[in-house]
């Protein structure tokens, strides 16, 4: 059975549709640079091993991410998942975790990277936005897309509603993402396209606004 570590720096509530996922994994530990953060009390009622790690104990960026890769390394995940983790890490601990560290974004990538990514989506207007489970790499949300799930923007939408809308999809896609990585299901192609095996092919389209003919 796989392994992962789960790093969190908020509520965590991505950790916990993970956590009510019921996957074929074993959660070794959960790891928040938070020291509030109230997904801790959520991995304990859970009966996982939660830590803490404050950035702020730190001086610089390399410092904490030595620190956070010594702690992950004790559990010797075969995957780290980072659930609203708000720390933006060094290339050195991108590296040293490649093709084991996987994020999930509030957009459809590569539109959007960065914060704000639902005002963002509001002011250019978009029909269609969504979240996207993608590998880490260097390259800030640049990473091998794993998985999208899209969601319309409706008449009136604000920051807030829409923002719920893609938060519910997001809760579906982390876990299904985990559960084919657990299985052996992906494969990341030397120009960094993910493969999923054994996938089934369905034609059909998302069409926003959508009218009936």
């Amino acid at each position: 059975m796989k392994s992962i570590v789960i790093l969190i720096s908020g509520r965590g509530s991505n950790m916990q549709a993970i956590l009510e996922a019921k996957l074929p994994v074993k959660i070794a530990a959960v790891i928040s640079s938070n020291p509030n953060a109230v997904g801790l009390e959520t991995a304990r009622q859970h009966c996982i091993p939660a830590h803490v790690l404050n950035h702020r104990d730190h001086e610089t960026r390399e410092e904490f991410d030595t620190a956070l890769a010594a702690k992950i390394d004790e559990f010797n995940p075969d995957l780290v998942v980072l659930a609203g983790f708000m720390r933006i890490l060094t290339q050195g601990f991108v590296h040293r975790y490649n093709g084991r560290l996987i994020n999930i974004h509030p957009s459809l990538l590569p539109a959007f990277t960065g914060l704000n990514t639902h005002a963002r989506a509001l002011a250019e207007g978009v029909k269609i936005h969504g979240c996207t489970v993608h590998f880490v790499t260097p390259n800030l949300d640049k990473g091998p897309i794993i998985v999208q799930a899209a969601v319309p923007v409706l008449p009136g939408d604000t920051e807030e509603t829409l923002g719920a809308r893609v938060l519910e999809q997001e809760h579906k896609i982390y876990p299904q993402a985990i559960r084919w990585f657990a299985e052996g299901r992906l494969t990341v192609t030397p120009d960094g396209n993910v493969i999923l095996h054994d996938q089934q092919t369905v034609d059909m389209a998302l069409i926003s606004p959508w009218e009936a003919q």
